[in-house]
């Protein structure tokens, strides 16, 4: 059954779900809609059998089945929402709307016109990611003390977004999606560099029911581009760096064992530096998987894995960051399931 796609929005990020929904033999690309002509004069160049249109009406009235919504954030809501309206299936990018109020109107409007709708957290279709969920649920790390991840490079600065709610995403759903579990509570600070008034630093840490504790940094601003993530458990430690080719992921059988003590002035640590493995990861594009997943649950009539109230939930917890930034830090506790 192939499905029919409308894109709409063909900025940074919308060549790439074009292209993937092009390559993808499930479904047809019946309109492309972008406000800019110079943008839809670049998907007429690359793709010339491909319908233009500059206005969502026209989007509505087609015959597309499905339509995806690659925008600035602050139009995901109205967007999407018409959309579902219309009786589509609507896959947005992350993050899905830009508060939870938006959030639950869109997830509301989803039961209620029984379409799906889909968020763009693709590091849930990562086969790294992925892998580091089954490593996890396995034990094989042991208990996890803390994650430490890091998301820096120099740009792309946003004009209507924080660093928070533009790069926070990602670790957000990879966080909440390895351990399986949201935070107790929030709390983050940063600083406004570039633009008055959008902070282009940040830092955040968080706390999970398990007791794992989480930092992440986030930057627009820095020499280098990172994206690492490092787990530490009571057995084994783990890193995933999604900047290399090979190698993703690499299991260090690296620990410390504490004896207590039984004489007064006794104390005993034991340090272990073992083997470093690098599980065989899936080297297939998470866009297209994560593409192919949203067809299929639309085929299949089931949710998919990054619904609605996943989206949601990883909105509650920017908002409540964001709130925390411009409380100098405030804790803010969050609701739990």
């Amino acid at each position: 059954m192939r499905i029919k796609t409308a894109l709409v929005g063909y900025g940074y990020w919308g060549t790439n779900i074009l292209r993937n929904l092009i390559e993808n033999p499930g479904c047809d690309v019946v309109a492309v809609c972008d406000s800019s002509e110079k943008q839809l004069a670049r998907v007429r160049a690359r793709y010339p059998h491909l319908p233009l249109v500059r206005d969502l009406e026209s989007v509505l009235r087609s015959d597309a089945e499905a339509v995806f919504v690659v925008t600035p954030i602050s139009t995901h809501h109205e967007i999407a929402r018409a959309a579902l309206a219309a009786g589509k299936h609507v896959f947005v990018e992350k993050p899905m709307t830009a508060s939870v109020a938006e959030a639950e109107s869109l997830v509301a409007e989803a039961e209620r016109s029984r379409r799906r709708l889909m968020v763009g957290h693709t590091f849930e279709y990562n086969p790294a990611v992925t892998r580091i969920r089954e490593i996890i649920a396995a034990g094989t790390l042991g208990r996890i003390f803390y994650i430490s991840c890091k998301r820096v490079n120099l740009g792309i600065h946003q004009r209507d977004a924080s660093v928070i709610w533009d790069l926070a995403p990602h670790d957000f759903s990879i966080l909440f999606h390895v351990l399986q579990e949201t935070p107790l509570w929030v709390s983050a600070s940063g600083r406004a560099c570039i633009q008055k008034g959008i902070p282009d630093v940040a830092f955040v840490c968080m706390e999970f029911p398990s007791g794992v504790m989480a930092h992440v940094e986030l930057s627009w601003l820095s020499p280098s581009k990172l994206r690492n993530t490092t787990i530490v458990g009571s057995q084994q430690m783990l890193v995933y760096d999604d900047t290399q080719n090979v190698e993703k992921v690499k299991i260090f059988n690296h620990g410390v064992s504490y004896k207590d003590p039984e004489t007064f002035g006794e104390f005993q640590l034991s340090y272990r530096t073992g083997d470093i493995l690098s599980p065989k990861i899936d080297n297939r594009e998470p866009l297209g998987l994560e593409i192919e997943h949203f067809l299929e649950s639309i085929r299949s009539g089931t949710a998919p894995r990054t619904d609605g109230r996943n989206g949601l939930q990883v909105v509650r917890v920017l908002e409540a960051a964001d709130a925390s930034l411009r409380s100098q830090g405030r804790m803010m506790p969050l609701p739990q399931a």
